[in-house]
């Protein structure tokens, strides 16, 4: 992997609620190299988009960082003050929410919006603002950007939200984006359209990218390398090639069979059995082994490693 520009070391993130604390993200440990596009996957649940909230700072009141570096470009962003954060966040990291339908403000137009970020961060007056804003909005496909920036978020559908988002985030050139399930709630369609047009931006300006989902088949698409977490924790990691066709984690192997795939015959998929645990769920042993069909004794007794297999490629499985 080239230079690291995102090293995230030992990261665990907690929920607080009256005397209770929940661990949502427990010490993981990855990093993201220039220009490289990294897939983060996982059940609902499993802490990935906590992940990429912690990253930006962005989590709830009752949320905190109770451990761990977070470390962009060699500086820790965990000891910035809040307004150095700012700075960065928009400018330097940027982020495509969840939720294209929630994620705008429903009472501002869109131009409003994208330009206050661009105003900010660029030091730019409004009309070379307006000008940067029409830009992008053509770069994603809106024919009439300057009509486009006059509309207010309703007026639009979800997938010309989502590339509002996509402008949003691209505008002021970050080094790093962070796309947390761009394409859920869009149909198959526009989700194609979306992806084409993010691995166009990627060709052109050379960012690295953390693309969360748990689709793997937009990860197949879009991934130089990939993250598993389940319940919390990272299981497995591996470059895109070994992860689809020599799968470690049984729960890697799991995903993989309850896929769809379109091989000319049809395959009875096998879904995982069970539910992930609970955030918060204290377990003795591995975190997987209720739902692991090559569980032993063995394996509920105490948590195993992530180690290292192969160049690459790293395991939390006492089987691998």
């Amino acid at each position: 992997m080239n230079e690291p520009i995102l090293q995230v070391k030992t990261l665990k993130t907690s929920f607080h609620n009256k005397n209770k604390q929940t661990t949502v993200v427990d010490g993981i440990d990855f990093e993201i190299g220039s220009n490289e596009v990294v897939a983060l996957v996982g059940e609902s649940g499993c802490g990935k988009s906590m992940t990429s909230l912690s990253i930006m700072q962005l989590l709830p009141r009752s949320g905190t960082i109770s451990g761990g570096e977070i470390r962009f470009r060699g500086r820790n962003l965990l000891q910035l003050s809040k307004g150095e954060m700012s700075r960065i966040r928009g400018r330097q990291i940027s982020m495509i929410f969840q939720e294209p339908m929630t994620s705008l403000n429903p009472v501002l137009t869109i131009g409003l919006q994208m330009s206050e970020a661009v105003v900010r961060h660029l030091n730019v007056k409004k009309p070379e603002a307006n000008a940067i804003v029409d830009e992008w909005l053509r770069r994603v496909g809106f024919p009439e950007p300057a009509r486009t920036r006059k509309q207010f978020p309703h007026q639009l559908s979800g997938g010309m939200r989502q590339r509002v988002m996509l402008a949003m985030a691209m505008s002021c050139k970050p080094d790093l984006l962070i796309a947390d399930e761009p394409t859920t709630a869009l149909d198959v369609t526009i989700q194609a359209q979306v992806l084409d047009l993010i691995r166009q931006l990627l060709k052109e300006t050379g960012m690295s990218v953390l693309f969360i989902t748990h689709d793997l088949g937009v990860v197949a698409e879009m991934a130089n390398r990939v993250i598993v977490m389940y319940a919390g924790q990272i299981v497995e990691t591996a470059d895109v090639r070994s992860l689809f066709t020599s799968p470690l984690h049984p729960y890697t192997k799991g995903l993989l069979q309850s896929t769809p795939r379109m091989q000319g015959k049809i395959e009875k998929l096998v879904p995982i059995p069970g539910m992930v645990p609970p955030a918060g769920t204290f377990i003795a042993g591995c975190r997987f082994a209720d739902r692991c069909p090559i569980a032993t004794a063995e394996c509920r007794q105490s948590l195993p490693e992530l180690r290292v297999i192969g160049p690459g490629h790293s395991v939390r499985c006492i089987k691998a």
